[in-house]
């Protein structure tokens, strides 16, 4: 057997990523402003390929532009408060700026014939967090003077690179608690704003959810205009065939053969989704490795059995929190013809007078809310919903009235 060059999975690299060029082209853009005056927004649902496109294609194109990239994930905790949000940004920094000498001082040791001792004090988290906490003002105003401090050193001990681009993953987790007082995602556009507005090259790049960029709005209405919010979507059917042909170009001919001859089934399948051309490649690699597939029961047999264990790993831990209720109502929304795009309340209302159950917009309204806190449903700021998981409106379909839209037969070109 050889060995599956293919990767499903949260955050796992791809042997290769196809498309994308436009948004690493427009990162690029940003990466040549002087001063700096947008920063990105990277988004877009689960599944759909974020942090892969951050770590392995935005990454680089920064170190090879000249900057220094520090990247993290964000958890909850950074929103607890503003000086948990300092702590990360500190914490980042330190990745570098632990070796810049910041100061130096003599120490006398006892007696009169010791010379003098020079120490040298260090720019590292220590360090910053001893000046944050002797800096007056607000939480804000200590992390701007850390941070001006952090570009000055930067000039004199890296003068080769342009600027630092802070790039957090998961940002949509970032929030601000106005019952506590506290108001970290307010403090970081803030501290962001100023020091670009002094011309200091600290950037940007957060990656979430769709509901990040409307979180970012609501924080501070500026932001609006200090973000460039690149949107991902699913993959074109040419990007598709390059994802799926390009890694087996050191195997076999038969299973290049086999996969050439697939694509467009492959296509169908996923509509573009990288994890799920990720998943149905691996395994109908597996498949083919094993058994070579010779007759149309056996095409059913795999697509069954590979739509099967999708709908297990993927979906059904999802379906089993929601009630009964809330399962109807996603179902009339399978059933809108938008229903892999966008779609609004009076577009339910409408579609669920057509069935036996008819919803009121107040009653949508309320079920939408609890699906947004579920996950199960993203709202825009144009008031606009889509659903949070990709091709769910499929696996409604089979899951609740058997509508199975799945080719029975590996169709061959």
């Amino acid at each position: 057997m050889t060995d599956n060059p293919y990767r499903p999975g949260a955050a796992h690299a791809p042997p290769y990523l196809a498309g994308r060029d436009a948004e690493q082209r427009e990162f690029s853009r940003l990466l040549e402003q002087t001063p700096i005056l947008e920063n990105l927004v990277l988004t877009g649902i689960r599944g759909i390929g974020k942090t892969v496109l951050m770590r392995e294609a935005l990454r680089k194109d920064a170190a090879e532009n000249g900057w220094i990239w520090m990247g993290s994930d964000i958890s909850e905790a950074v929103s607890v408060s503003e000086n948990h949000l300092a702590r990360r940004l500190l914490t980042d920094l330190n990745t570098y700026s632990a070796d810049w000498e910041y100061a130096s001082d003599e120490r006398h040791p006892l007696g009169f014939t010791n010379a003098p001792e020079r120490r040298t004090i260090r720019f590292n988290y220590q360090t910053m967090m001893t000046l944050f906490e002797q800096e007056p003002g607000l939480t804000s105003d200590k992390i701007k003077r850390i941070l001006l401090i952090a570009w000055e050193l930067m000039q004199t001990n890296m003068p080769d690179k342009k600027g630092i681009i802070f790039a957090w993953d998961e940002a949509q987790n970032l929030a601000d608690r106005s019952a506590a007082n506290e108001y970290p995602l307010g403090v970081l556009l803030d501290v962001f704003s100023s020091l670009q507005s002094q011309g200091v090259p600290f950037m940007l790049a957060l990656s979430g959810l769709p509901t990040l960029f409307p979180k970012l709005v609501g924080s501070r209405t500026y932001a609006e205009r200090m973000f460039r919010v690149v949107t991902l979507d699913n993959l074109s059917p040419d990007d598709v065939n390059e994802a799926i042909t390009k890694p087996l170009n050191k195997e076999p001919e038969w299973i290049q053969t086999f996969f050439n001859s697939t694509k467009d089934m492959i296509y169908d399948l996923t509509k573009g989704y990288p994890y799920f051309i990720q998943f149905w490649c691996r395994e109908l690699h597996d498949y083919i490795t094993d058994i070579r597939p010779s007759t149309a029961e056996k095409d059913a047999e795999i697509i069954e059995r590979i739509t099967r264990k999708l709908d297990m790993d993927f979906f059904e831990a999802r379906w089993a929190r929601l009630t009964d209720r809330q399962r109807d109502l996603l179902n009339i929304i399978a059933h809108l013809e938008n229903s892999n795009g966008e779609f609004t309340v009076q577009e339910i209302v409408a579609q669920s007078k057509t069935g036996e159950q008819a919803f009121s917009g107040s009653h949508v309204n309320q079920i939408l809310n609890t699906l947004f806190e579920k996950g199960m449903i993203f709202k825009n700021r144009h008031g606009k919903y889509v659903l949070a998981v990709p091709l769910l409106d499929d696996y409604i379909c089979r899951r609740m009235d058997g509508d199975d839209a799945r080719p029975t037969q590996i169709k061959r070109s």
